[in-house]
């Protein structure tokens, strides 16, 4: 109760500054609108529809990306961590992939699909591959040796056995915490998806940026941050829930 309560002061203080300086003349409230004007702009947004559209758009894109991402970072780094030789075979790839930044890849989303929703999801499943990939790599990989020498013991020489039974329950901790991870990153993906033309919350935030409506541009904004609070949410119940033979 301590600690929330902390948390609650922490929050009405943040935000009584954030009011207090445009109020006071500081910046000026069409750069930066206090938390006061929020309301009515989002009241806005919902009535003409759309906030629901653009929330709906992204959301397909979010979903369908970070699925993509995550599904094919966890394949690939489960076959390295388990196989030097994949490993080596992909060595140099990762090295020559791995520090080229998710937007670099726009130009070429557009040119192979258009400004259109599959180039949306192939930026998000980028954004989101990688970190799911070193999770699941290094979470395999540090998996204790001497378990996977008692399983080849007890008869499960193959390795779809050996995943099953040892690797992937004892790596299932590391690569749960990369895809956590990877729910923050796709949302920074979404915006850099959606900001070239792609109808969602990027779309739409550009759009009110451009017209200096910086009130809606902040509704946006806080509309990701409550959507990403709300998928962590469920995401930290769904891992207590797998993760529950550890209690």
């Amino acid at each position: 109760m301590r600690l929330l309560l902390l948390s609650c002061v922490g929050l009405l203080v943040f935000l009584g500054l954030w009011e207090a300086v445009p109020r006071l003349g500081l910046v000026n409230p069409a750069m930066l609108p206090g938390p006061s004007a929020i309301p009515t702009a989002f009241l806005k947004e919902v009535t003409s529809g759309a906030w629901l559209k653009a929330v709906s758009s992204s959301l397909s894109h979010y979903v369908t990306g970070l699925s993509v991402g995550a599904a094919l970072g966890v394949a690939l780094g489960i076959v390295t961590g388990m196989y030097r030789t994949a490993e080596g075979f992909t060595a140099w790839v990762v090295r020559v992939l791995r520090p080229i930044p998710g937007l670099a890849w726009v130009p070429f989303a557009i040119i192979w699909f258009g400004v259109s929703t599959p180039a949306a999801v192939f930026i998000i499943s980028v954004g989101v591959f990688w970190i799911v990939y070193f999770a699941a790599h290094g979470a395999i990989r540090h998996v204790d040796r001497d378990l996977v020498e008692v399983a080849e013991a007890f008869g499960f020489h193959s390795g779809l056995r050996r995943l099953q039974k040892i690797l992937l329950p004892a790596a299932a901790p590391g690569i749960l915490v990369g895809l956590r991870t990877a729910l923050g990153q796709a949302w920074m993906a979404v915006v850099a998806a959606e900001i070239f033309g792609v109808s969602g919350l990027g779309q739409r935030m550009m759009q009110a940026s451009s017209l200096l409506a910086t009130d809606v541009v902040v509704v946006y904004m806080l509309t990701m941050a409550a959507l990403y609070g709300l998928f962590d949410t469920a995401f930290v119940a769904l891992q207590g829930w797998l993760l529950r033979w550890k209690a």
